[in-house]
């Protein structure tokens, strides 16, 4: 039984001797080159691609927190100033000699703090268009660094 497993095999033995021996053709080879170069570039494309994006998600965000920190302390401010409005207009009411006086006082202190509510809402208004058209602008020159670079 082991000389006619040897022999049936011998054909298999005799293959596989020939195929260690086989010659690759050159137009194959170079396939496989050309073919390995072009998913290399495509792969240091993907990651630069990636690089991009991160970036401006990173660019988009430090904005963001830049953008609040300064709406945080524009916010701050407006509360201690109006604070200080209004214990500067206390005083000023224990001042009045007289309750036509105080009434007066009041009136101006009303007017004045309504001409800085007027004042805040349209800096505001202005703050908040201008942040819009620069988020839309930084949005879209950060889409297309990533989609020119990429396509």
């Amino acid at each position: 039984m082991t000389t006619e497993t040897n022999t049936a095999f011998e054909g298999f033995k005799d293959a596989f001797k020939n195929i260690q021996n086989l010659e690759v053709p050159e137009a194959a080879r170079e396939f496989v080159k050309k073919t390995a170069n072009t998913a290399k570039d495509r792969a240091a494309e993907a990651f630069a691609g990636s690089e991009r994006v991160t970036a401006a998600v990173e660019n988009a965000v430090t904005e963001s927190v830049a953008e609040a920190g300064k709406i945080s302390r524009n916010i701050q401010q407006a509360i201690y100033e109006d604070a200080e409005a209004f214990f500067s207009g206390i005083d000023k009411l224990a001042s009045a000699k007289s309750v036509s006086e105080a009434v007066e006082i009041q009136s101006s202190l009303l007017r004045t703090r309504g001409e800085v509510f007027v004042s805040r809402a349209k800096a505001t208004a202005d703050y908040l268009g201008k942040l819009a058209a620069n988020g839309a602008k930084s949005a879209q020159d950060n889409f297309a660094k990533v989609y020119n670079k990429t396509a």
